[in-house]
């Protein structure tokens, strides 16, 4: 199972290192990733395969929402399914 992980908000030194732990301490390993820095305004996706991850779903997402909280950052994720969904025309 994939997911998509999304992470916006003012560049600063780490946001790559703080998200990659997170994924690291839970078993998510980072299929692929994206970044791009817009004047100073970072924007990153991730497609992560959570299918080895030793938490719950709602935690992982917890876990990565409290880092976007505690670094100003808008971090979410969904399941890849229900991305393509939200997604189709």
């Amino acid at each position: 199972m994939r997911a998509v992980l999304t992470v916006i908000g003012k560049d600063m030194v780490g946001i790559l290192a703080g998200v990659s732990n997170i994924c690291a301490e839970t078993g998510v390993n980072i299929v692929e990733v994206t970044q791009s820095i817009l004047q100073d305004m970072f924007a990153m996706i991730m497609l992560v395969d959570i299918s080895a991850s030793n938490v719950p779903f709602d935690e992982l997402s917890s876990r990565l929402s409290k880092y976007g909280e505690e670094n100003a950052l808008s971090v979410r994720i969904m399941h890849e399914d229900i991305f393509n969904s939200m997604h189709r025309i």
